[in-house]
């Protein structure tokens, strides 16, 4: 990557950063930013605010941008399909299922987000047993077994509403289902940010194969990568971050598939541009759109909303700059 390039995108984030602890219901000036970043005396106040309730949500908002947006071009380079997310193959409606099912059950945040994320996991290696019992082509095999698994879970968390209780546990589940990040707390931190670590080594290890996948099947497989290795891995390693997204903070949609084809647009298709530079913009993406979800208006608005609202039109304007072209 060329260095003006990387050099935007950690402008970008940085900028992100500071507007992240900056502003909210109560703001923090940046030298009281930097009086706390480097060690000197602030108000209690300024130091809850900064260390305990915008810090965490920080992390999280940081690893979780990351991780979705590079699941999303991962899943859009093995698929070869630019309208890939990393939900496609069931891993956000089986982990809401289980989201839902928790609640309803009344277990602890905890269990929630462990039930959750197991879930996901699960719906995810039910689309693999099934296309692995299909023979003829893989990609197609996973997409078509990830659409079903995931009507059946989406039909599931239907259901599960149905029955709920809808004074108390119905509010909760489609709360939750909505995105938010206003329950995250600083145990959550190291979980978080080992699963997502765990989730993007891979994908940095392989983005060498993922660029020869990129020209087709038969052409990688000749040229030495195994592509059916690859393709598993990826597929690991974007459950895992969906999954992870999913069980802590509910449904985050466009996040891994709109920031894939903006960083395409600036960097081109060369993963080993394209994996820092969708790191760097997916986790500035979901900094800034947290900040807005819990300073736009007195009642935190979920980020699944906003990141939907945002999404939708800025892909829209990419389908329509596609077609300019053909």
């Amino acid at each position: 990557m060329k260095k003006h390039n990387i050099a935007i995108f950690v402008f970008i984030f940085i900028f992100a950063l500071i507007i992240s602890f900056a502003i909210g219901r109560y703001s923090i000036s940046p030298i009281s930013l930097l009086k706390a970043l480097f060690g000197f005396t602030i108000t209690a106040q300024e130091k809850t605010i900064i260390f305990n309730l915008r810090l965490p949500r920080i992390i999280i908002a940081t690893f979780l941008g990351a991780g979705l947006s590079l699941s999303g071009l991962v899943y859009q380079g093995i698929f070869q399909n630019p309208m890939v997310s990393p939900d496609l193959l069931g891993s956000t409606s089986g982990a809401g299922f289980g989201a839902a099912l928790a609640i309803l059950l009344g277990l602890s945040y905890l269990e929630i987000t462990l039930v959750s994320f197991l879930f996901g996991i699960l719906a995810v290696s039910f689309v693999l047993l099934i296309s692995s019992r299909v023979r003829g082509n893989p990609t197609l095999t996973l997409v078509l077994s990830g659409m079903m698994v995931s009507s059946v879970f989406s039909a599931l968390i239907s259901f599960i509403k149905l029955i709920a209780d809808p004074e108390e546990a119905l509010p909760q589940i489609t709360y939750f289902l909505m995105g938010s990040l206003s329950s995250v707390r600083k145990q959550d931190i190291l979980p978080v940010v080992i699963l997502i670590v765990i989730a993007i080594v891979p994908i940095v290890i392989l983005r060498w194969s993922l660029n020869i996948m990129t020209q087709g099947e038969e052409e990688a497989k000749a040229l030495g990568v195994n592509t059916r290795a690859v393709r598993l891995a990826s597929i690991i390693s974007a459950t895992i971050v969906t999954a992870t997204a999913t069980s802590l903070c509910g449904m985050i949609s466009y996040v891994g598939l709109v920031i894939p084809h903006l960083v395409r647009m600036i960097t081109g298709c060369d993963y080993r541009k394209t994996v820092p530079a969708s790191i760097l913009l997916g986790a500035s993406f979901l900094l800034l759109v947290d900040t807005i979800s819990r300073s736009i208006a007195t009642v935190e608005l979920p980020i699944g909303i906003l990141t939907s609202l945002i999404g939708a039109p800025f892909f829209l304007y990419l389908i329509l700059r596609e077609a300019k072209k053909l």
